[in-house]
């Protein structure tokens, strides 16, 4: 159990954030069998390009630092914001001080292998020992990226962007007891506490007025991560609203329903079982912004979509009747 200690300071200055390192580190751990496997239809699609990068690229020197539910710091830096992009973190990244990698990565091996460095494969562990290993990880992150995550970071990103849009909303509406207890079952908030389940973790910790930094994310595994030592505030990672039927929903004939209302208009009906706003949308489609709001037009006066304002946003969402389309295209 962790349990952060907060004052109404900190929750004035708490704040959400994305992170797309966290998000590629995930995936890696994922497809490397040391976090859950990801959906069936994800794994096809994505390993043979990861095996790829494994032979083409120093990949295994990243993925000797991706234990289990944890990883060397400099590989995933703190996020500054929703803005963050990989550009940022890689531009983090290779800016760490050998010697500050070199500690890093000395802890996490230490600590999987009870003493012992642990890495088998002699090219790995003098790559890790070398004084380039912050340039080498950084361009293997930087391929793993590009060629693994980022085609579907749009989509991931809208994910994330619409679960801080409905957190926020929450915590206007009631407070932030119930935004910060809604992200995960048992996270529970005791007077000035915040108690957090996690395994091998007994300690208090004071946000000492910085706040809490909240960052969704659909690759977290299980529950949710806590950072509570530098060089990360105190944060908590976890898993967007949404990640759910972003791995599981059945999909929908796409040919019945786009000669029903078009192509474009189909995807933007499908993809609105959450609520997401016009740029949120554009985004996660790769469409026009322009186009995109005149087919939410459209949808909404044939009673398919309805709105809503939250704070500056406006955000879609499919009706009973848009939900009755999609599920009845998409089959039993």
């Amino acid at each position: 159990m962790l349990r952060f200690t907060a004052t109404t300071e900190d929750l004035l200055h708490s704040r959400f954030a994305l992170s797309p390192a966290f998000e590629l580190c995930g995936l890696l751990r994922r497809l490397s069998g040391r976090d859950a496997a990801l959906p069936a239809d994800w794994a096809a699609r994505l390993a043979p390009g990861f095996a790829r990068l494994r032979g083409e690229t120093h990949l295994d020197a990243v993925l000797a630092l991706q234990v289990s539910r944890a990883g060397a710091n400099f590989v995933a830096p703190p996020p500054r914001g929703l803005a963050q992009s990989w550009a940022d973190d890689l531009a983090a990244i290779r800016s760490t001080p050998v010697a500050v990698a070199r500690a890093e990565i000395d802890a996490v091996l230490r600590g999987r292998a009870g003493g012992d460095l642990g890495v088998r494969d002699p090219r790995v562990r003098e790559l890790l020992e070398s004084d380039g290993v912050v340039e080498t990880v950084a361009d293997a992150l930087d391929r793993a990226w590009h060629e693994l995550l980022a085609p579907d970071w749009p989509q991931l990103r809208a994910v994330c962007e619409r679960d801080v849009v409905h957190r926020v909303g929450v915590i206007g509406e009631r407070g932030w007891k119930e935004a910060v207890e809604g992200l995960q079952n048992g996270l529970a908030w005791q007077g000035q506490h915040l108690a957090v389940p996690l395994r091998r973790v007994y300690e208090d910790v004071s946000l000492a007025g910085q706040g809490l930094l909240l960052v969704p994310s659909v690759m977290v595994w299980p529950g949710v991560a806590a950072f509570h030592e530098e060089p990360w505030p105190r944060a908590l990672i976890y898993r967007a609203r949404g990640t759910a039927s972003l791995w599981e929903r059945a999909a929908p004939d796409p040919a019945a329903l786009a000669a029903l209302l078009g192509r474009s208009r189909a995807r933007l009906l499908v993809e609105l079982g959450a609520p997401a706003s016009t740029s949120q949308l554009a985004r996660s489609l790769v469409m026009a912004p322009g186009a995109v709001g005149d087919h939410l037009a459209v949808l909404l006066a044939s009673g398919l979509l309805a709105r809503t304002r939250s704070g500056r946003s406006v955000l879609y969402r499919r009706t009973a009747l848009g939900d009755a389309l999609v599920g009845g295209a998409a089959g039993p």
